[in-house]
């Protein structure tokens, strides 16, 4: 969706639209902070109904579509709107980009102006290895806080196209790092946190202990459940998870998807964003989903406003709705495919093919004016939640947020906290690390990405500080030399290693910062192997047999890498994974290689070796299949070998477990629903394997805690991240080899305990999915599943 990505083709429309459009959707930016324009400001254009704000929105809205033309409501249906003089409507960009900080990769963003930078957080796939919902929370408020701050001064918006909540379902897909990972639990709590913090509709309080780490407590009813301080948009609706592989592209692509992979992978994530996040926005994908365009999909958007309860506006991904036609032939005419995206529910185009497409469209008799209102309801309600028809913002809460509250170093700490929970430790031979820098004489930093301050990975805009990992580590070791070893991550050549090997036989300790960076992973861009790119594997060897002592190995990048000739060797002592760490990544680094900070990071996706790429990335099938040598994917169904799974992450201590307190056996007995269904299940109840979770009356009434305590065994405070799975004791067709029912992150002093509880729905937890896209609880034994402890519970009629 970002700019550079738009195709020749779509080049050429915008081009065309520019010459040929009565109504240009001209590519307006916000206004200048010295002349900024509102909606109903006196003394001519505040005595329209759709100005009271102490109407309700839905008549205040309905109230301005009244008062448009045919040809005015049209302009409004493209994400740059131009403005409508006549009503004191002045321009409006809908495109602005928050994914893990303010980005320049929307229109609607600018840094030409009195801010000239915002925080540039960890890349979201690093921040999920925190397991932290506190942290996740705590980001994407910080980024409300800059994004109203700039908005306040004409340099944003107030929608925002995030976050960012597909499935990481394959380990090449370039998007990978923009998500929380693979686990649709995961990734569905990562959408609350995000959705509800960002736009101002609840307020977390939370307490920051002795050590600096974030603990969750409490969320409270904040402004109103109507009012909104930012628009979140929960993308890409939906099975979006290919940029460019073979002959296939996001533009074209065909997601084939079953009934059950739709309703235990695909979907949880936008449902949770949707019923708990209560985002404001969804965004339609390019893809198709079995044969039907994501924005043509009448059954998919539908799905989300009449089961989900969704209340605001779709947007297509930036000429989406224009693939509709050209790209995957799907109508017969320009006019059809606009059509067919309004009528299924559609409200807005980024874009201009609406624009240019849909008064021949009404003319034709394909698009009614009902069909445009429909959309502008939706859109209008949003900006009216958001005060953008209140007038000049003289007394709106946010109206002090200013350039002191941007790039503040509460937010900066923030960053670097949220980096440090993130890193991921994930070899450690011999207690090699932390080291002590006092007692370091040199230190060599090896690396392409060792000298780079590009560390924020994709959707990134200008960061408050840029600094490098080898800045991070000179500031704590005065010995420090550096050579590049690598001309660049691609690595096309060996000319550089002379230099790396010569500074790493004279180092004391070794350092290598290694992996991957946007030129091999980056929208409209997917990898091909999972390899270290180019020479940069013969640049680590070459290294490691020259240095006195075992190296230390950095990876960088959001997809897995298959590094397993490095886990394996006794000359490489340490591994750790940084993925895109932000502005802050090379101070979080040092801390942690130093000991002043111990990591506890967990992995959010499966690292998969080299073989699994002859696994065709176009097949979106979660569950193996042995009949065609498929072996599925992610934690959840994969059965071949892994470099490194789901969860795992070491520490500089230890810890250990134990279930305190849970229940061995569960009674559906009175929880069935009444009817002729109860008293057939009620006879069949003796080989009865499942229930339909729709059958069972007040699951919440269901619910048990699982209580547990992590005791600290090692002499160094450190946080750990609980994870508790479970799987079904019966086989059941497609049923997950195990699936993650809770997760939190924990901090425990040295040779202390802790105990937390774990709050378990069975209705939700313990399901499975059938073939049909049912949600099934299976009868008999269920196993819990924390580290190598298992904890059988049966559930019984």
């Amino acid at each position: 969706m970002s700019a550079h990505s738009r195709s020749i083709f779509f080049l050429i429309l915008h081009y065309l639209q520019f010459l040929t459009s009565s109504t240009p959707c001209n590519a307006i930016k916000n206004s200048s902070p010295n002349n900024l324009q509102y909606p109903c400001t006196p003394p001519y254009f505040n005595s329209y109904p759709f100005c009271n704000n102490s109407n309700p929105t839905k008549a205040r809205a309905e109230s301005l579509i009244s008062l448009l033309t045919i040809d005015e409501k049209i302009q409004l249906l493209c994400n740059n709107f131009s403005g409508i003089p006549r009503l004191g409507i002045p321009p409006y960009e809908w495109w602005s980009e928050s994914l893990h900080g303010l980005a320049t990769n929307g229109p609607g963003i600018t840094f030409n102006g009195s801010i000239k930078s915002a925080t540039g957080f960890p890349q979201v796939i690093l921040t999920a290895a925190a397991f932290n919902r506190t942290l996740w929370a705590e980001i994407a408020s910080a980024i409300a806080v800059e994004a109203r701050a700039m908005y306040n001064l004409g340099q944003a918006g107030l929608t925002f196209w995030a976050p960012n909540i597909n499935i990481f379902r394959d380990p090449r897909w370039g998007r990978g790092q923009e998500t929380p990972g693979e686990d649709p639990m995961v990734a569905a709590a990562y959408a609350i946190e995000y959705v509800r913090a960002f736009q101002g509709q609840n307020k977390r309080f939370w307490k920051r202990r002795k050590h600096g780490f974030l603990q969750r407590k409490v969320w409270t009813n904040d402004y109103g459940s109507d009012k909104l301080k930012l628009s979140a948009c929960c993308k890409h609706f939906t099975a979006y998870d290919l940029e460019k592989w073979g002959q296939f592209a996001r533009y074209n692509f065909n997601a084939v998807i079953t009934d059950q992979d739709m309703a235990d992978t695909y979907q949880p994530p936008f449902r949770a964003c949707i019923q708990q996040g209560n985002a404001s926005c969804l965004m339609c994908s390019y893809n198709s989903v079995n044969g039907v365009p994501a924005c043509a999909n009448h059954g998919l958007l539908q799905k989300a406003r009449t089961e989900w309860g969704f209340q605001g506006y779709i947007t297509s991904d930036c000429d989406a709705v224009g693939t509709i036609y050209e790209y995957q032939k799907y109508t017969k005419t320009p006019e059809d495919a606009v059509a067919s995206a309004l009528k299924a529910g559609t409200d807005i185009n980024c874009g201009t093919y609406m624009l240019r497409h849909t008064k021949a469209a009404m003319e034709q008799g394909k698009v009614s004016e009902g069909d445009i209102d429909r959309a502008l309801l939706n859109l209008f309600s949003v900006q009216l939640r958001l005060g953008l028809f209140d007038g000049a913002p003289g007394r709106n809460q946010y109206r002090n947020f200013g350039p002191r509250d941007v790039c503040s170093s509460e937010h900066k700490k923030l960053a670097l906290e949220a980096a440090r929970q993130g890193i991921v430790l994930l070899k450690n031979d011999k207690k090699f690390l932390p080291l002590h820098k006092h007692s370091i004489s040199s230190l060599a930093i090896i690396g392409p990405m060792s000298n780079s301050t590009n560390l924020g990975g994709g959707y990134v805009g200008v960061p408050c500080e840029l600094k490098s990992i080898l800045e991070g580590f000179q500031e704590h070791v005065e010995n420090t030399y550096y050579a590049a070893g690598c001309e660049d991550i691609p690595c096309n050549s060996s000319s550089g290693f002379a230099e790396a090997l010569s500074i790493a036989t004279e180092a004391e300790y070794v350092i290598i910062v290694a992996g991957l960076d946007l030129s091999q992973e980056t929208e409209d861009h997917d990898r091909y192997s999972l390899l270290l790119p180019g020479y940069q594997t013969e640049l680590i060897n070459s290294v490691a047999a020259s240095s006195k002592k075992p190296l230390i190995l950095v990876l960088t990048g959001g997809g897995p890498i298959d590094v397993s000739f490095a886990k394996g060797d006794l000359r490489i002592a340490s591994i750790l994974w940084i993925g895109y760490p932000g502005e802050t990544g090379g101070r979080a680094l040092s801390d942690i290689i130093f000991g002043h900070y111990n990591p506890g990071g967990r992995l959010p996706m499966t690292w998969y070796p080299e073989s699994f790429t002859n696994v065709p990335m176009s097949d979106m099938s979660m569950r193996a299949d042995s009949s065609r040598n498929y072996p599925g994917r992610t934690y959840r169904f994969y059965i071949g070998d892994r470099l490194y799974e789901f969860g795992y992450g070491l520490s500089y201590t230890s810890f250990t477990y134990k279930i305190l307190a849970a229940p061995s056996k569960l009674s559906l007995r009175g929880f069935i629903k009444a009817g002729p269904r109860r008293n057939m299940l009620s006879a069949r109840s003796s080989n009865l394997e499942y229930i339909l979770v729709d059958e069972v009356e007040y699951c919440n009434s269901l619910r048990f805690n699982v209580q547990i305590s992590v005791t600290n065994n090692g002499d160094m405070d450190g946080s750990q991240v609980v994870l508790l799975f479970s799987r079904t004791s019966k086989s059941f067709k497609g049923s997950p080899e195990r699936q993650l029912i809770g997760f939190e992150c924990v901090h425990t002093l040295s040779y202390k305990t802790v105990e937390i509880s774990f709050l378990v729905d069975p209705c939700e937890h313990l399901s499975i999915a059938d073939e049909h896209g049912n949600r099934i609880l299976p009868l008999g034994d269920h196993i819990l599943i924390l580290e190598d402890m298992e904890y059988v519970l049966s559930i019984e009629m």
